[in-house]
């Protein structure tokens, strides 16, 4: 009898082709479902995307709901050349004359000249901060500070001893500057102000220490016979007047003297410095709010809307949460409060909707509109304890966000609805899957079977032919 080796050998029926069919069939349930779980993940991706639109537009709103918001103040300068100005909150809106006598100064001084390699000269020098009086009989020293000493070696030259200087730490600041006439250490105060002055006495180690020469060229008393080092700048506080009241300051930055105002003081002279609310800063914070708003109700249209031209439909066509959520939106948009004052829309400060749902900017009217900023801000934020429905319009935007992304908000309890489904689905397909397995097992073993018997009638067919033949051609 033949052996089979392959299905479909035995009985000439194509068995995989048929197998393959009927599994195929099978399967078709299964590919369906896979195809609604891929819409339902589609969904699920679009949610997302709105949740996070819907967050931007609430941290926006809550902008418009902050007092601070409101409360951007501008500082301008009569003459930016003598003084830059700039307000934060706590400065009062007004004008302030401002006239600067003189600017604050750090000491400064500056030895003879020297050759770049010629040695100073050996021992140490001490660098103590403190006060000159008016006259430079008397030096006192400044509190909290402790004089520093510097040791110099005998081939020093003047940039090795500006190096010692700057890494000591005296609170002097050392550079080395060459002209015609050869090098010259410079030395000055690291901070402005009277008190940052200082006095450098020297321990030579020839042992004349007031003689100018070696190391005690570069000491600085004025109290002593010798003061080698000639000061060029004297250690001064700047000192100003503001509406009348005398200011002195050790620096050039006048921070206290108004409170939220800073005055940073360029030159000597007087000017004029105005405070006023920052009317840009509130427009940007409107206009950012504008670009989130619209944002999110871009993406609502979009994954809600039906294309004819295209035949297409966005993902969430027809899905209720979705088209509830923008319904919502363009009701509060387009509703208006009674504590606006003067506006009781956002149209009346230049905030248009338009048909889609978006909000346009007309920049001049809404620019028209900060000159009333208080009835503006109230249009947005104000509060009415009798009636939700009549508070500012950035009050209900902010207070439907958090709703809405809440853990038990509609976008939170539809993705967790959709969510459930694909769970479902991919446990029904693997269920489906195994069914299709099995399936195809019996299947595949009946035609196997069938093939065998079928494979066993060819061979008996064949056999009783043979015979056959045989009884015919011996008789």
């Amino acid at each position: 009898m033949a052996t089979i080796t392959s299905t479909g050998l035995g009985s000439g029926l194509d068995v995989e082709s048929i197998v393959s069919k009927l599994v195929s069939i099978e399967k078709q349930p299964i590919t369906a479902l896979q195809t609604r779980t891929d819409t339902i993940k589609t969904q699920i991706s679009a949610y997302g995307k709105i949740q996070s639109a819907f967050s931007a537009m609430r941290d926006a709103a809550s902008k418009l709901t902050t007092p601070a918001s409101w409360a951007a103040l501008t500082a301008t300068s009569s003459d930016a050349s003598m003084a830059t100005v700039t307000a934060s909150t706590g400065s009062g809106a007004g004008s302030y004359a401002v006239s600067v006598t003189n600017l604050a100064a750090a000491q400064s001084l500056s030895s003879q000249a020297y050759t770049s390699t010629a040695a100073v000269g050996a021992g140490s020098l001490t660098i103590e901060l403190g006060q000159w009086s008016a006259d430079n009989s008397t030096f006192t020293g400044k509190g909290g500070t402790s004089p520093v000493s510097v040791t110099i070696g005998a081939s020093d030259t003047l940039s090795t001893v500006r190096d010692k200087i700057n890494s000591s730490g005296a609170g002097v600041l050392a550079s080395v500057v060459t002209d015609a006439s050869g090098s010259r250490l410079v030395i000055r105060s690291k901070d402005t102000g009277v008190e940052n002055g200082f006095r450098i006495t020297a321990a030579d180690a020839d042992g004349n220490n007031g003689d100018a020469t070696g190391l005690s060229a570069l000491a600085y008393d004025p109290t002593a016979s010798v003061a080698s080092l000639t000061r060029n700048v004297a250690a001064a506080n700047a000192n100003l007047t503001i509406n009348g009241l005398d200011i002195s300051s050790a620096t050039n930055s006048i921070e206290s003297a108004v409170d939220g105002l800073s005055i940073n003081l360029l030159k000597k002279g007087d000017l004029t410095v105005t405070v006023g609310q920052d009317k840009d800063a509130v427009k940007k914070v409107v206009t950012d709010f504008v670009t989130a708003y619209n944002s999110l109700m871009t993406m609502l249209r979009d994954n809600t809307k039906y294309d004819e031209s295209s035949k297409s439909a966005g993902a969430l066509q027809g899905d209720s949460t979705a088209v509830s959520l923008q319904a919502q939106l363009r009701n509060i948009t387009s509703s208006g409060s009674t504590l606006g004052g003067s506006f009781a829309r956002l149209a009346d400060i230049g905030l248009n909707i338009g048909s889609n749902g978006l909000i346009t900017v007309d920049n001049s009217k809404l620019t028209s509109a900060m000159g009333h900023i208080s009835d503006v801000k109230q249009l947005f934020m104000g509060v009415d304890n009798t009636n939700a429905d009549n508070s500012g319009i950035a009050q209900r935007w902010r207070k439907f966000a958090d709703q809405v992304l809440s853990v038990d908000g509609s976008i939170t309890t539809r993705t967790s609805g959709l969510q459930s489904r694909v769970t479902a689905n991919t446990k029904r397909s693997d269920e489906m899957t195994d069914r299709a397995a099995a399936y195809e097992k019996r299947v595949r073993a009946q035609y196997t079977a069938l093939d065998t018997q079928m494979a066993k009638l060819n061979d008996m067919s064949s056999y009783v032919s043979k015979i056959t033949s045989m009884l015919s051609s011996s008789s």
